[in-house]
């Protein structure tokens, strides 16, 4: 156990020289830094499975050390982020990382950071709850079935949810800095069209002739079509062997009441996502499927008139190889040199009974020597067909994955602290020695100049 122990120390050392060599060298402009500013909401986009979480954690962490007051509003994190914010009990609303755990991984402890995590269904009840103002229609609202599906189960709900959780946060003046992890979704874009969504549900007048009862509509010229509607209302029932139908009617006639008020206060929050105040950041891996997302995505938020300020490449290189190429920018790392040469040296070996031992053991290494070369050359391809305004980060996979406040804080340094994503994408191609080829070369600038002449059309 003892010797456990002092191992596990001897690798936390070794990661926090890492860490300072990282911060010791870097130098020059500070892009993702800047947007790290009171008053700013940063809204980080893309699909589950690439960091998401973590990143968020990180900048939000970033921000509290830069002596803003911030707050992550977060899904239910993987355990290990739990336990790394010191933060088990994470609840819907905000609480403070413990001076404690932030003294012991090296941080300040009067650091202003807080998280909490989304609990979708308690959101919607409160917004029912302070829009529908009779208590009678509030409960009948409450406990629909159709309201249960709708807060539950519609694609957009849950990040309806996130927004007007950032909503009442950044109207009540408590933070500097939110920032807002989103739901996982089939398309990370559902995030961003979810309050349109909800404002065309409750705005569509055929939904409230068909739906509202006529004893909520109150008047007789709407009586008639009312009762009208119940005997389709029936019929289709009767068809269908459900009481779907009369869910949708009495969820309408329960919210009529509220529901130029509700579609209100979608309308509000879906200013707030267009508003100046608010950067999205798009968060991927170097997979070429996933930059294929980005990629559009980057032109869908252009389209819409979002900002997207910063995309975060996660994962790009594995530690040793991100390290080694931000302590010696334009030189290849020493272990990746050092598997070129092995097949040479091990030719004496060739005839010799360790000879398949050795070609595997190279053959693997070649491989893993090739991995991290693609890596680059794809973000490289895909930076170059970016527009310049939008800034780019990288950072690797961590090993021991983000288990404590020191790891994030590394994460968070690299993200912010490291300089320009390009710059480091660059020196790395040219120390691995990758450069695309001109037919990618050529079809990334027809891509990015038709790019420009749509622009410029619209």
């Amino acid at each position: 156990m003892i010797t456990r122990h002092r191992a596990l120390q001897s690798a936390d050392e070794m990661r926090a020289r890492r860490h300072n060599a990282i911060v010791a060298r870097a130098r020059g402009r500070r892009p993702v830094k800047q947007l790290l500013r009171k008053g700013s909401i940063l809204v980080l986009l893309g699909p589950g499975g690439v960091g998401k979480t973590t990143i968020a954690a990180a900048l939000g962490l970033a921000a509290a050390r830069a002596s803003l007051e911030t707050v992550v509003i977060t899904l239910d994190p993987a355990r290990r982020l739990r336990d790394a914010l010191g933060l088990e009990r994470l609840s819907a609303r905000p609480a403070r990382l413990d001076p404690r755990r932030l003294r012991a991984a090296g941080l300040d402890p009067a650091l202003q950071l807080s998280a909490m995590v989304l609990d979708s269904k308690r959101v919607w009840d409160g917004l029912v709850a302070r829009l529908v103002k009779t208590p009678a229609a509030r409960q009948r609202m409450l406990d629909n079935s159709f309201y249960q599906s709708l807060t539950e189960q519609f694609a957009g709900a849950e990040a309806y949810a996130a927004l007007e959780q950032l909503y009442d946060l950044h109207n009540g003046n408590g933070f500097a800095v939110e920032i807002v992890d989103t739901p996982p979704a089939a398309h990370a874009f559902e995030f961003i069209q979810a309050p349109a969504h909800l404002i065309r549900l409750l705005d569509s007048r055929a939904a409230r002739w068909l739906f509202i009862p006529y004893a909520a509509a109150g008047k007789s010229v709407l009586g008639i079509a009312n009762r009208a509607a119940r005997f389709v209302v029936g019929q289709l029932e009767q068809f269908a062997g459900i009481r779907t139908l009369s869910a949708i009617s009495e969820f309408f006639g329960a919210a009529a009441e509220a529901a130029d008020s509700i579609s209100d206060r979608f309308r509000k929050v879906d200013a707030l996502l267009h508003s100046p105040a608010v950067t999205f950041v798009l968060v991927t891996t170097a997979e070429e499927d996933r930059l294929r997302e980005a990629r559009a995505l980057v032109d869908q938020m252009e389209t819409e008139g979002l900002r997207l300020g910063a995309i975060v490449l996660n994962r790009l290189l594995d530690e040793a190889t991100f390290d080694a190429l931000v302590a010696a920018p334009g030189r290849a790392p020493a272990h990746l040199a050092a598997i070129s040469r092995m097949r040479a040296t091990l030719a004496p070996l060739r005839g010799r009974d360790t000879a398949d031992t050795s070609d595997a053991l190279v053959s693997f290494l070649e491989g893993y020597g090739a991995h991290q070369r693609a890596a680059i050359e794809r973000a490289t391809r895909f930076a170059r067909d970016l527009p310049a305004r939008i800034e780019l980060a990288a950072a690797p996979e961590i090993a021991a994955g983000v288990r404590d406040l020191a790891t994030l804080a590394k994460v968070a340094t690299i993200v912010i602290e490291a300089g320009a994503g390009r710059t480091f994408l660059e020196r790395a191609a040219a120390a691995l020695g990758v450069t695309p080829s001109p037919a990618t070369a050529a079809a990334a600038h027809k891509t990015k100049k038709s790019s420009g002449k749509h622009r410029a059309t619209r």
